[in-house]
């Protein structure tokens, strides 16, 4: 079964805390759940103001800077891995690094019926 691990931090102190990891060792966490065959795809994204938001409504597009909501943590990375279970997804989720200064939540990919 798949799992997203969506990694959440506050962007402001994901480098500053004397937890916060370093590139380095997020890089060789990835690696080694890649070379368990468990990575299906993993990727940082780059800072919230970045982001644009789309809505559609009433057949009319609106665009907004920034992420649906103010919120103190900002999606800042994810992980899909296939798992066995949700134990086992839990458990890869428990050693992403930024997991230290963030949260992680863990969430089965809905897998749709052709």
């Amino acid at each position: 079964m798949k799992y997203l691990c969506l990694v959440y931090c506050e962007e402001a102190l994901l480098h500053s805390l004397p937890d916060s990891p370093e590139d380095a060792e997020c890089m060789a966490y990835a690696e080694t759940v890649h070379g368990s065959g468990r990575m299906l795809a993993a990727e940082a994204l780059k800072p919230v103001q970045t982001a644009t938001t789309v809505r559609v409504r009433g057949g009319r597009m609106s665009l907004t800077d920034g992420p649906f909501a103010e919120t103190k943590e900002q999606l800042a990375g994810f992980y899909l891995v296939e798992a066995r279970d949700l134990n086992e997804a839990l458990n890869i989720a428990r050693g992403i690094p930024a997991a230290r200064v963030g949260s992680v939540e863990v969430r089965p990919v809905r897998e749709l019926q052709p």
